[in-house]
């Protein structure tokens, strides 16, 4: 009796065994070819690196030709290929090396562990502008953001226009068209490395490799953005319909509706007077009230009536008649009556002694 779990695993350093010509002794009956365009600035480093293209492949029995007239390279199966998928592998070599890929990675791709995907990101984002900041986005400061997803996925990328070239293990390849996608939908890279870097850690551990973890990567909750305004006038689409719609009305038939088509020259030249003259009435009208409108005098504000006094707050005249009677009396700063008397008698005696 044999555990399932064991069955299901695969064990380590464990390799599917290579294919080789007594797989496949009688080669292949047809021949087969794939060719790709490549940019003009690509030429110079093809020309020198193209001996070394040709020598790898034809270990695989797969012959190369570069055309520099037209742009292209080409790859066709011969009649001592074996390896029938060798020639999807040459397919990917010229595709890798299209698209900037040094010879020294791209000739990775003829091992069969490794596999190559090229993401194009080119049309995933409307603005320009937009594109170009999510792209650098992916690269990082000096590359360092590229250089991180390198380490974790083991898989060689490089950015380079409109596409992303990834070379390395299928389970690498597969991480980073995730990151790629998301990155260009406005998800920063940093929260894909954060959970490639604890997926890292736990698979490391033996107990929890049959075990789920959800629960120890990290969950990032979306920011709540500003709804776009919308605008004031909403252009609202008409139902279809499949009649086209009525002709506008000419001159002659609106003369005939309203009769002025069988009128004669002359009283047609009248009602024609007859309108400016109206229209210059009523200008004149305007313009007169406007005028007028200056000599119009501004609305007064209406004069307010003194409340009268309330009974409880009525003032004591008759108090007040003393009050000043008594103020009359007495002048400001003269002495008392006894003191005035006794001055006056110490004067008399002075005059009697004289």
């Amino acid at each position: 009796t044999v555990d399932e779990s064991e069955l299901l695993t695969v064990p380590d350093g464990w390799k599917e065994p290579a294919f080789t010509r007594e797989d496949n002794p009688r080669g292949l009956l047809e021949e087969s070819s794939f060719a790709t365009l490549f940019p003009k600035y690509r030429e110079a480093y093809l020309k020198e690196c193209w001996p070394l293209v040709q020598k790898a492949l034809n270990e695989h029995f797969v012959n190369a030709t570069l055309d520099l007239i037209e742009g292209s390279m080409t790859v066709t199966t011969t009649k001592k290929t074996f390896d029938p998928y060798a020639i999807i592998r040459a397919r990917d070599l010229i595709k890798l090396l299209a698209r900037s890929v040094p010879f020294e990675q791209a000739v990775r791709i003829l091992q069969d562990d490794v596999a190559c995907d090229i993401i194009k990101i080119g049309s995933l984002v409307r603005k320009r502008e937009s594109f170009i900041k999510r792209r650098g986005r992916l690269l990082g400061p000096k590359g360092s953001t590229l250089k991180a997803l390198e380490l974790l996925t083991n898989c060689y990328i490089m950015v380079q226009g409109n596409t992303v070239s990834a070379l390395g293990p299928f389970s690498g390849l597969k991480e980073v068209r995730k990151v790629v996608l998301d990155t260009m939908k406005n998800i920063h890279p940093i929260y894909n490395i954060k959970t490639l870097m604890i997926k890292r850690e736990l698979s490391k551990d033996p107990e929890l490799r049959s075990q789920n973890w959800e629960r120890f990567l990290p969950k990032f909750k979306r920011k709540n953005l500003k709804k776009r305004k919308e605008p004031k006038k909403k252009n609202v689409k008409k139902e279809y319909t499949p009649f086209p719609p009525p002709q506008p009305e000419s001159q002659i038939d609106k003369e005939l509706a309203s009769g002025e088509y069988f009128l004669k020259e002359s009283q047609k030249k009248r009602k024609r007077i007859e309108e400016i003259k109206a229209k210059q009435a009523d200008a004149i009208k305007k313009r007169q009230e406007e005028r007028n409108k200056a000599f119009i005098p501004p609305k007064e504000k209406p004069v307010l009536k003194a409340k009268k006094a309330s009974a409880e707050k009525k003032i004591d005249i008759e108090a007040i008649k003393e009050k000043v009677k008594n103020a009359k009396k007495k002048k400001l700063g003269a002495l008392p009556v006894e003191e005035v008397k006794l001055k006056i008698a110490a004067d008399e005696k002075k005059k009697k002694k004289k």
